[in-house]
């Protein structure tokens, strides 16, 4: 059996295609798992949560932004440059998803899903930490103890998280954390489009972290032809010129 894990899509329609076609030319997926920030932050939500829902076996959670616009947000939030630009994008999504029909249905996606794969192993399924769509996630900046304290009381043999936009594969304890990356809105300077193969049957189950180029420069221009409001604000993530406090 094949799942591909995805996460961080922020509407990059994109983005989202060449993994698709990776995952295809590679063998192909038996179900998809996809875990949040579908649609805020990019130029194509729609897009992407329609090629979403056509996928096969397919289970999800939600993401801080996937709340985020399913509820209007105080513009006295934005206290800075970049929470005016946030806030611009997030009212932008809720616009496009009000219109297309598309609300609805991203309101209704739950905080976590358990799932228990062919060798007995339990799966935990969330955005950024057991409990948690937001805050700091799971990082390679936590210490021992921020570690433990997270994962307290999670019951699962195998987490899958996103959120942070940074892959990481660790052991703490008797868990093993997979941070899946994002496919979109990277930390540079690797700017690839990133997510989990995992591979399992009844005896064991392997996972394997997987990047993917796509044509930033397209995306970038879709921004501009749609004048995106966070076109400026993106771009030197898009161009890999912001990297991780923690990489």
């Amino acid at each position: 059996m094949r799942i591909a894990v995805l996460s961080d899509i922020h509407g990059n329609s994109i983005a989202l295609e060449a993994v698709l076609e990776d995952i295809r030319v590679t063998g192909g997926a038996d179900a998809y798992w996809i875990l949040g920030d579908l649609a805020a932050f990019g130029p194509d939500p729609v897009a992407c949560l329609e090629r979403l829902n056509s996928l096969p076996n397919a289970i999800y959670v939600r993401g801080n932004t996937d709340r985020w616009a399913c509820n209007w947000v105080d513009p006295k939030a934005a206290t800075d440059a970049a929470g005016a630009y946030r806030l611009a994008m997030l009212s932008w999504a809720q616009g496009v998803l009000t219109a297309s029909g598309w609300w609805n249905w991203l309101s209704t996606l739950g905080l976590e899903q358990r799932v228990s794969l062919p060798d007995g192993t339990r799966a935990l399924l969330v955005h950024a930490a057991p409990g948690k769509d937001d805050g700091a996630g799971l990082h390679p900046g936590l210490s021992d103890e921020e570690w433990a304290h997270a994962l307290e009381g999670c019951d699962a043999d195998l987490i899958f998280v996103g959120h942070t936009h940074w892959p990481l594969d660790r052991q703490v304890g008797s868990t093993r954390v997979l941070n899946l990356g994002s496919l979109s809105i990277p930390f540079g300077p690797d700017v690839r489009a990133c997510y989990v193969l995992l591979e399992c049957d009844e005896s064991s189950h392997r996972a394997e972290h997987r990047r993917v180029a796509y044509d930033v420069d397209e995306l970038l221009a879709q921004m501009n032809r749609l004048r995106f409001p966070g076109t400026n604000f993106l771009t030197t993530r898009f161009r890999g010129e912001i990297v991780a406090p923690w990489g």
